[in-house]
């Protein structure tokens, strides 16, 4: 009994060093200190308390050393997925995926854990909160259609956008975004081929008769009907026309340059 007053004592001690660390901003020594905390929680068999200093201890090294960050998270995620708490864990795959994206920019090991957040989210659907981890599922999910599609993974982003489109069409609340995911899914089928993506186009029209009238849906018919001319003009014109009423993101200018080079005697990669 003794002995384990004593590691309550020491883990007490590492926390209190680990906020002043913090206070100090000596984001590594905190991480440490928080790191130190949780290994003594493990041994108190406190898995609860453990996860979350490992999870503080995360969150100090992100400023200092992501991949140390990503080590406690992940140590982290191996107590909350033994407890089952499989929505915490998702969260946290989703802080090492944008470590990842922003802070070690490896896009391969972002789309992975990404991937695993949208996994250990829709095994969740059960719950009560259907409606939140769905929501969460699909964000994490056109995560990795956006990253898949840059890397010219364009099947495996076509499948996500269709899926996320076809989830969300029947949803009063959501169906708006619909018709964004089947215009990002008819694009991917355009740079592939073009008798793909004029196929796609009428499959998403037959399916969600308001995808007909939308901006997203014209744009694809006239880029079509240019591409198939071979006018580039054409093509540049319609862009344009779109863009002055709905910004284009980089994401977009990049598809609708892959599909532009496409059109023969096209090498400048410009959209003006």
């Amino acid at each position: 009994f003794r002995g384990n007053t004593r590691v309550e004592e020491a883990c007490e001690m590492y926390t209190r060093a680990a906020n002043m660390f913090k206070i100090a901003k000596n984001w590594s020594a905190a991480g440490n200190a928080f790191c130190q905390a949780a290994k003594l929680h493990m041994q108190l068999q406190s898995k609860h308390d453990s996860a979350t200093s490992f999870v503080d201890a995360g969150n100090a090294y992100k400023k200092a050393d992501p991949q140390e960050a990503i080590n406690c998270l992940n140590a982290a995620i191996d107590i909350y997925t033994d407890m089952g708490r499989f929505t915490i864990a998702a969260k946290h795959h989703i802080t090492i995926a944008e470590i990842y994206e922003a802070e070690l920019v490896d896009i391969e090991k972002a789309i992975a854990h990404y991937e695993q957040a949208a996994d250990y989210y829709k095994g969740e659907e059960s719950n009560r909160q259907v409606v939140f981890v769905k929501d969460s599922a699909n964000k994490c999910l056109l995560k990795v259609a956006a990253y898949a599609a840059q890397l010219e993974q364009y099947q495996k982003a076509i499948e996500i956008y269709e899926q996320v489109g076809t989830n969300t069409m029947d949803n009063p609340l959501l169906k708006y975004s619909a018709k964004e995911y089947f215009f990002k899914a008819a694009l991917c089928h355009f740079i592939v081929d073009e008798l793909n993506a004029k196929l796609a186009l009428e499959k998403y029209e037959e399916m969600f008769p308001a995808f007909t009238d939308s901006r997203e849906c014209k744009l694809l018919k006239k880029l079509l009907e240019a591409h198939e001319e071979q006018n580039c003009e054409a093509y540049t014109e319609a862009v344009k026309e779109f863009d002055s009423i709905s910004r284009l993101d980089q994401w977009l200018t990049t598809m609708l340059l892959r599909i532009k080079k496409s059109i023969q005697g096209e090498g400048d990669g410009d959209l003006k």
